[in-house]
């Protein structure tokens, strides 16, 4: 099926973002649709956006000018009951990681599940299986501090993709 015909997931309708603290524009009239399916990786120079672009897709910054969307609904307009809903289908995975430093690797896997409402079976279920395929499972009790860069960079992969956002 060609992405034509998939489900447009995110759509960027000439988005521009100017922060108030500067006049320089961090994002100018961007137009692009993310379809069902799709894996996308933004990549750039240092202040090409792609912070900003990710802010944008999370609803933790507004544009300037111009609508982002999530399956035709206007996330500027949703409530915060709304946004955290939205948040939990959507898999990033972050420049730092963020990985919550006092839990292991399973922990860190478990805790994302269990903020979607994962049954413990489901939890017990799925992270050794995502673990294996990252090739973590022999870290499944290291803390984040115990890993290497690559590791934990797995780790935020197998967090990111856990609930098949």
């Amino acid at each position: 099926m060609s992405d034509r015909n998939k489900k447009v997931l995110i759509r960027f309708d000439n988005v521009s973002k100017i922060y108030s603290n500067t006049t320089v524009q961090s994002l100018e009239d961007i137009s692009l649709s993310i379809h069902d399916g799709e894996f996308l990786s933004i990549v750039g120079h240092s202040g090409a956006g792609k912070s900003t672009l990710t802010k944008l897709i999370l609803a933790e910054e507004k544009p300037t000018i111009g609508e982002v969307y999530f399956e035709d609904v206007n996330i500027n307009h949703l409530s915060s009951r709304e946004l955290l809903k939205l948040r939990r289908r959507v898999g990033i995975v972050f420049q730092d990681f963020r990985l919550l430093p006092n839990k292991t690797a399973y922990e860190n896997i478990s805790f994302a599940m269990e903020a979607v409402g994962k049954t413990d079976e489901e939890i017990e279920n799925d992270v050794p299986h995502v673990l294996d395929l990252v090739d973590l499972s022999s870290k499944m009790y290291h803390f984040p501090n115990q890993l290497s860069g690559g590791e934990r960079q797995r780790l935020a992969i197998a967090r990111a993709i856990i609930n098949q956002p």
